[in-house]
């Protein structure tokens, strides 16, 4: 069962839109401080899990004053909640790079735990957590939480369907990058709604939990939000859904498109 337990932090980095070498972004957040959304997890029709990512103003001063704290809070749910898991992260980023200057890992998973505590060095391109300093290839890097919110900032304009992009970020003890596909735009239903969404396809890697052929793909809302509804992928046995359930303290509008709209 541990095995769809870690599609919780697994869905969580997927949400990253990836793009390799230096990274364009928007020149303001498409998040504000408020915003909570909350995410239901499901293997087939069963509920597995919960998951909820909140956005503050940061409490702890870095060299840029304006910096967000970003957090994750993932737990298990329903019949599954007998396997506790307790999973928490936090992200402190630059307001104006969307980059991380902190990263805090508390992870609960039955008898299973650990701890986290990441700093980052982007000048040097090196990153210090507990069991030593890894080095980047980009001087972009982030944690699993600041990726995913660096990813909903990035200017898209020049995207064409088939694209294809890399983001490099940090997570258990290594620096990795993560590719993703641009499929293209399409409406889906979701708890708040028929949506125009950007859908995209995160490469993943056969194994343990997935089949050779799987396929994990991802729909992002196409306005200033950017805000990721829904991601869905076959496992070995069955498939996983992850569905946005509640949005709160939106920047803007949900479902009405901007000037960075595809």
């Amino acid at each position: 069962m541990k095995k769809i337990y870690t599609l919780i932090a697994f869905f969580i980095c997927s949400t990253c839109l990836a793009i390799g070498q230096t990274l364009p972004y928007l020149p303001q957040p498409t998040y504000q401080a408020g915003e909570k959304l909350t995410y239901k997890l499901k293997y087939g029709i069963l509920s597995v899990a919960t998951g909820t990512l909140k956005v503050e103003k940061s409490k702890l001063r870095f060299s840029n004053p304006n910096a967000f704290h970003l957090s994750a809070f993932g737990q298990t749910s329903g019949i599954f909640a007998v396997y506790k898991v307790r999973n928490k992260y936090d992200s402190y980023i630059d307001g104006d790079t969307y980059l991380p200057y902190l990263y805090i890992e508390d992870i609960h998973e039955g008898s299973y735990t650990r701890e986290e505590y990441a700093t980052f060095d982007h000048r040097n391109k090196k990153v210090s957590g507990k069991k030593g300093t890894f080095t980047s290839p980009t001087s972009q890097f982030f944690d699993l939480l600041s990726a995913y919110y660096f990813s909903r900032n990035l200017d898209l304009s020049s995207l064409k369907k088939g694209d294809s992009f890399k983001i490099t970020y940090f997570l258990n003890d290594e620096v990795a990058q993560l590719g993703v596909k641009y499929i293209g735009i399409e409406k889906i239903k979701t708890a708040l709604g028929e949506l125009e969404c950007i859908k995209f396809s995160p490469e993943i890697t056969p194994g343990r939990i997935f089949r050779k052929d799987s396929q994990l793909f991802l729909w992002v809302t196409n306005d200033g939000n950017r805000i990721p509804v829904k991601a869905q992928v076959e496992i070995l046995v069955g498939s996983v859904t992850m569905e946005l359930i509640s949005a709160k303290g939106l920047k803007h509008t949900l479902g009405k498109r901007v000037s960075y709209s595809k």
